[in-house]
C-alpha cells in the first residue's frame, strides 16, 4: 500500500497535495498496490468523495479536535502510529513546508530515511529516484532502500491528474494515542492579510521586481502592469531585504514558489535561489539592462533595456489596446 499525506483547506485538497497524489498513484500502479491517504482535522472527512477521483481507495481521517490546527510533532506521531497499523510500502507527502517537516519527524521517530523534493521515482524493492538538491541548482540521482520509503514530491513537478477510473473512497477514522507533549508546538492563530486579489502562489501572471526597480515607489508601474494583465506583483529577495516589499511577496527558495502562465521579471539578476522559486513558470519574460544576467539566459523571452522605460511603454500599449 502507498500512503499519501493530504493537506486541505476546509475539506478541499490543496494543489501540492494533488501533485503528491499523482506521484503516489504512479508508485501504486507500478507496484500493483492500493493507494490510501491520511488527512487531519474534523473537516478532512469531507475529502473522501473528492479523493476518489484521484484513485484513493481509503482515507484515514484523523479527527482529533486538537489536530484541527497544525501541530508538526502530533501530526508526525499520528502518521508514525498509522504506519505501525497499516505497514505501507511508502509514504508520499507534498513538498510544502508542512509536508517536509512532518515527514522528517516521522523518519526520526521510526528511524527511516527520507528523500525530499523528488522529481522522479522508479518503484521497486529499492527506489531509484531523482531529486532537487542545493536549492534546485543540481539534480541528484540516488537510491532509497528501507522497509517504508518516505518521499516528498517537489512542488510544481507533477501535474495533478485524476485517475483513469474513479473509485469509491472509504473513510476510516483513525484515533492515535497522543500525549500533550506532542502539542508543544502548534499553530495558535492565523492572521488574515488585508490584501485583496489573487495570491502570489495562485496567480496566472506574476510581475516580479528586483533591485533594479530602484525603490518602493517605483513598484507602482509594476502594479499597473500586473493589474492590466490580471496578475499580481512579486519581488526578489534583494528587494525584500531592502524593505521595498513585504516577505509575502518574495519569490524564491525561502519565499513563494510560483507556477504562472507568464512571469515578467523586471530588474532581477536571476540568482539560483530566485530561479528555484520561478522555475515552474510556463513562460519567463525578463527585462534587464544586462544581457549577460543569469535570468536573461534562462528566460523564454528577453528585453535588453531599462525597465523604467520598457514597463511604462507596456502599460501605455495595454492601456490603449487592452
Amino acid at each position: 500500500m502507498i500512503l499519501s499525506l493530504v493537506e486541505h483547506a476546509g475539506g478541499s485538497p490543496e494543489e501540492p497535495s494533488l501533485e503528491a497524489l499523482t506521484l503516489a498513484r504512479e508508485l501504486a500502479t507500478a507496484t500493483d498496490a492500493a493507494l490510501e491517504a491520511v488527512a487531519f482535522g474534523a473537516e478532512s472527512a469531507a475529502l473522501g468523495e473528492k479523493l476518489g477521483d484521484y484513485g484513493v481507495e481509503t482515507l484515514h481521517h484523523v479527527g482529533d479536535e486538537r489536530l484541527d490546527t497544525y501541530a508538526p510533532e502530533a501530526w508526525a506521531e499520528s502518521i508514525a502510529q498509522l504506519l505501525d497499523a497499516t505497514d505501507p510500502d511508502a509514504v508520499v507527502a507534498p513538498g510544502t513546508d508542512r509536508g517536509q517537516e512532518v515527514l522528517a519527524h516521522v523518519g526520526a521517530r521510526r528511524d527511516l530515511p527520507m528523500a525530499a523534493n523528488c522529481l522522479d521515482v522508479e518503484a521497486g524493492d529499492v527506489y531509484e529516484l531523482s531529486r532537487q538538491r542545493w536549492g534546485g541548482s543540481l539534480v541528484e540521482h540516488t537510491r532509497l532502500d528501507s522497509d517504508t520509503k518516505l518521499v516528498t514530491a517537489a512542488e510544481h513537478e507533477f501535474s495533478p491528474e485524476t485517475a483513469t477510473g474513479t473509485v469509491e473512497s472509504t473513510v476510516q477514522p483513525f484515533e492515535p494515542s497522543l500525549d500533550e507533549s506532542a502539542f508543544r508546538v502548534s499553530v495558535d492563530r492565523v492572521e488574515e492579510s488585508d490584501e485583496t486579489g489573487v495570491s502570489l502562489g495562485e496567480a496566472r501572471v506574476v510581475v516580479g521586481g528586483g533591485r533594479g526597480v530602484g525603490g518602493p515607489e517605483d513598484y507602482d508601474k509594476l502594479e499597473t502592469l500586473a493589474d492590466s494583465l490580471g496578475g499580481t506583483v512579486g519581488a526578489s529577495r534583494a528587494a525584500v531585504n531592502e524593505g521595498w516589499r513585504p516577505h509575502n511577496d518574495q519569490i524564491g527558495q525561502t519565499g513563494t514558489k510560483i507556477s504562472p502562465d507568464l512571469y515578467v521579471a523586471c530588474g532581477i539578476s536571476g540568482a539560483v535561489q530566485h530561479m528555484v522559486g520561478c522555475k515552474g513558470a510556463d513562460n519567463i519574460l525578463a527585462i534587464n539592462t544586462d544581457p549577460e544576467a543569469a535570468i536573461m539566459q534562462k528566460a523564454d523571452y528577453a528585453v535588453v533595456g531599462d525597465l523604467h522605460e520598457v514597463v511604462p511603454e507596456l502599460n501605455d500599449a495595454l492601456g490603449d489596446g487592452g
